[in-house]
């Protein structure tokens, strides 16, 4: 027996020293790759030596002998960094994920072969400035210069996730920056799954009235009435089901309510207590680890600059100058339609026009698939656009017989300026500049906000479509490709794009609110982002004569819900302290506990209140309740409980309480009943997940921050070294917006938010703040994956200076990039 023990310890012992030095050895070869900050590298391309001074965030400070140069060092930082996301997202815009990631990614890769934004970024090569052309040429040498030493000095092939997922990476190229602006005007932009929405209801519901409250414009002046779906095209069944491709974690197509979202605001002179301007920034994408923004300092021969850049294009999105500070939100300008367009019943390869039956631009692409065999697509164009797969955004459930769907999208552009745009306003000494150099700005359409010395402004940038005033359903459901009235007319002149400067009362902002109320199709948008965050917004603005740095600060912080405050007195109007205590342990003692705690509430979406989970989960189930039955299996689309339709329904608006009724059941429903039956849907959920002591909730543990790496997040016992999980305030209508998954089984995952926050003050430039939501690293092992994720998460910042001695003297590493000698 002694010998089976002490065999059986030998064994034992050696799978432990074999796990160990598997471990050792999966810590070696990943660390191989970790960038050494501090030494000389003699590279191919610089005119001179490049110096990359980084402090103790990480953050790059570039100083070169010329801009070209500095471009080189941001690419060589940029492929240090996040060479993975890089080349990841490159692959992304390419169409090509499935290559390296195999049938998972196949779906997202026929969408992207489709919308063939890689071929028009190639093409909007030629159309840059000289300047935007030297620029990207330098930016890619700096990230194929990082390439070559890693292929040179073996340096673990340049990312952990390489070993995993080996492929080649191919020298970077200018056509690849301008893909991935291309790719991030497609993650912002949602209107054509609004299109198909707005079309799949309508086919739903008998009166046009009831569309327009599960779908409610904006509040403000109302528009024309649109015709049903079925008069655009009869014969749709009314209970299409969906067959859409699911999604993968690397899809770059955002789900609904998940496009670009954001915050920005500004202060002129004699609003602000120090006397300069002041501009708060804080854009709003999914999370992820790594984030997608890197921070960055440019020292250029115009002067320093400073902010947020996206690995791939080598521009600040978002930062300033010493003479100029900038901000985006987004501007949900309608800039996407969906064309039916009518196949030749006697030959499919043709399609109808205004003109008679035309022919597909048509082209096959092939896609190669790993450890599968390729697919061949045939790729076609028509007048309108590019023609979509009926699996995706559920087109099958609208498309009739006989026709196919295609895509008119202002990104869709060989000629994008958009970067030689952004690049030239780098250089901008003054908020007039600005503006005039964003003409050539094409998308995706945004929301500038602006300050110089004196001056503050609001500008929207991107091209406006120009719509026929005839067009059918007016850009809000797909429409009939081969009537003319419903086809572009070319794009808006930039002097009609919504222009704010100086305003009397000092102080200019946007939280993705409606900014203009224009009849059609002078409109701009009829889906605006936001019709919450706008109402604390103004109060907080408005509740101090003068602002400050702090003050900025303060409100992109601002847990405090208006939605919570104004819905609460609403739909609890009847159910108030009435009755007598009931005995404890009985649901109607739960519910009475749950509506004590909400009385007493301030609306705080704070994280450890048990008020706000209990809060969300009532509008959750409220929401479900009200929709379920008119909807059915659509309602799973409406993931997120609408404010406006909420108040539309306890306010009986247009006979919106009619929601409240359940058609299916003999006894007639009010919206008190609903109330009722949703709070206690919501008591029996929070139970079954959380326990029955509401006093005990914690809103945080519900809301947690989820900075998951996309492609390593899942993977047993490593999700949990390279995903990044917080607890965290806010909610979906605050300004320190998180905003929740609305998918089980975890409905209040903060997946959406501020990845990037700055704060700029130019009574003292020097002063001005910013951070990001992960680190600066990409790399899981290194100690900047996360550093700054704890300073996001409790509302801190790091300083955002352009003061050269300052950088250097708080410099943790130096690295020289040294001409080669040829």
């Amino acid at each position: 027996m002694s010998i089976v023990f002490r065999w059986l310890l030998r064994i034992a012992a050696g799978l432990v020293g074999l796990v160990v030095i598997l471990v050792m050895l999966v810590y070696y070869l990943a660390s191989q790759s970790l960038p050494d900050y501090d030494r000389t590298v003699q590279v191919t391309g610089p005119t001179a030596p490049v110096e990359i001074v980084r402090n103790n965030a990480d953050v790059p400070h570039i100083f070169a002998a010329t801009d070209a140069d500095v471009f080189f060092g941001l690419g060589y930082a940029h492929a240090q960094d996040r060479l993975w996301q890089m080349t990841t997202m490159r692959r992304a815009a390419q169409g090509r994920l499935s290559e390296v990631f195999g049938q998972e990614t196949v779906a997202d890769d026929r969408l992207m072969r489709r919308l063939d934004i890689y071929r028009l970024a190639a093409q909007s090569v030629g159309a840059q400035d000289d300047q935007t052309l030297q620029a990207l040429t330098a930016y890619s040498a700096g990230v194929n210069a990082r390439l070559a030493e890693i292929n040179e000095d073996a340096l673990g092939r340049g990312a952990p996730e390489m070993f995993l997922f080996n492929a080649p990476v191919a020298p970077w190229t200018p056509a690849d920056s301008l893909a991935l602006v291309k790719l991030m005007a497609l993650q912002l932009s949602g209107h054509v799954v609004d299109e198909v929405l707005r079309a799949r209801v309508s086919l739903m519901l008998d009166d046009p009235a009831r569309v327009a409250d599960v779908l409610p414009d904006a509040p403000g002046t109302g528009i024309a009435s649109l015709p049903e779906y079925s008069e655009l095209f009869p014969g749709l069944p009314r209970y299409a089901n969906s067959k859409s491709s699911g999604r993968s974690a690397l899809t770059p197509m955002a789900k609904r309510g998940m496009a670009g979202a954001s915050n920005a605001w500004t202060a002129a002179p004699f609003r602000s207590a120090a006397g300069g301007t002041l501009l708060a920034n804080d854009p709003h994408l999914g999370f992820s680890a790594p984030s997608i923004w890197y921070l960055a300092r440019l020292e250029l021969a115009s002067g320093g600059v400073i902010g947020g850049t996206i690995p791939g294009i080598p521009v600040v999105m978002t930062g300033r100058s010493d003479t100029l500070g900038w901000g985006l939100t987004s501007a949900y300008v309608d800039d996407q339609d969906l064309f039916m367009e009518r196949l030749n019943p006697d030959n499919p390869e043709e399609y109808e026009t205004p003109d008679g039956f035309r022919a597909f631009d048509s082209r096959p692409s092939i896609i190669e698939i790993k450890d599968a065999a390729p697919i061949t697509l045939t790729l076609r164009w028509t007048e309108n656009g590019p023609v979509l797969p009926r699996g995706q955004f559920d087109l099958d459930a609208i498309t009739p017989p006989g026709h196919v769907v295609a895509l008119g999208w202002t990104a869709l552009s060989p000629q994008d300026t958009s970067l030689s745009a952004a690049m030239a306003m780098m250089e901008a000494k003054s908020v007039q500049e600005a503006i005039r150099l964003n003409e050539s700005y094409v998308a995706p359409a945004q929301n500038l906000s602006l300050i110089d010395k004196d001056t503050i402004a609001l500008k929207l940038i991107g091209a406006v479509p120009r719509r026929d005033a005839r067009h059918n359903s007016q850009g809000r459901m797909p429409s009939q490709g081969w009537r003319q009235e419903n086809r572009w007319q070319g794009r808006m002149p930039y002097d009609s794009n919504p222009e704010f400067v100086s305003p009397r009362g000092g102080i200019l902002g946007n939280t993705n609110n409606k900014i203009v109320d224009r009849p059609f199709p002078d409109h701009v948008s009829f889906v605006w982002g936001d019709t919450q965050r706008v109402n604390r917004w103004q109060r907080l603005m408005q509740s101090r004569e003068v602002h400050t740095r702090d003050s900025f600060i303060e409100a992109q912080l601002d847990p405090v819900s208006f939605t919570a405050r104004s819905l609460l007195p609403l739909i609890g109007a009847d159910l108030w302290f009435t009755g007598e205590s009931a005995p404890e342990g009985t649901q109607e003692r739960q519910r009475q506990i749950a509506l004590s705690l909400l009385a007493d509430w301030n609306g705080e979406m704070n994280e450890h209140l048990p008020e706000p989970l209990i809060y969300a989960a009532w509008l959750r189930a409220l929401n479900q309740r009200l929709i379920r039955d008119e909807l059915g299996p659509l309602g799973e689309e409406f993931k997120h409980a609408d404010p406006v339709f909420i108040e539309r329904v306890y306010r009986d608006i247009d006979g919106a309480a009619a929601w409240c009724d359940v058609r299916q059941s003999a006894p007639v429903e009010t919206c008190t009943d609903m109330a009722r039956l949703a709070l206690d849907d919501a008591l029996y959920w929070i139970a079954e997940t959380y326990g029955t002591a509401l006093e005990s909730l914690r809103w945080g543990d519900a809301h947690q921050a989820t900075h998951d790496h996309p492609v390593l997040g899942d993977v047993p016992i490593l999700r949990y070294f390279v995903n990044i999980r917080q607890s965290t305030s806010g909610g979906d209508n605050t300004l320190l917006r998180g905003l929740t998954s609305g998918e089980d089984p975890a409905p209040f995952e903060n997946v959406h938010g501020a990845g990037y926050r700055g704060v700029y003050d130019f009574a003292d430039p020097d002063s001005s703040v910013f951070i990001t939501s992960t680190g600066q690293s990409g790399h899981f092992l290194s100690r900047h994956y996360d550093d700054l994720a704890q300073l996001w998460r409790r509302g801190e910042y790091i300083p955002m200076s352009l003061d050269q001695e300052l950088a250097r003297a708080a410099a943790v590493g130096t690295t020289m990039l040294v001409p080669r000698e040829e």
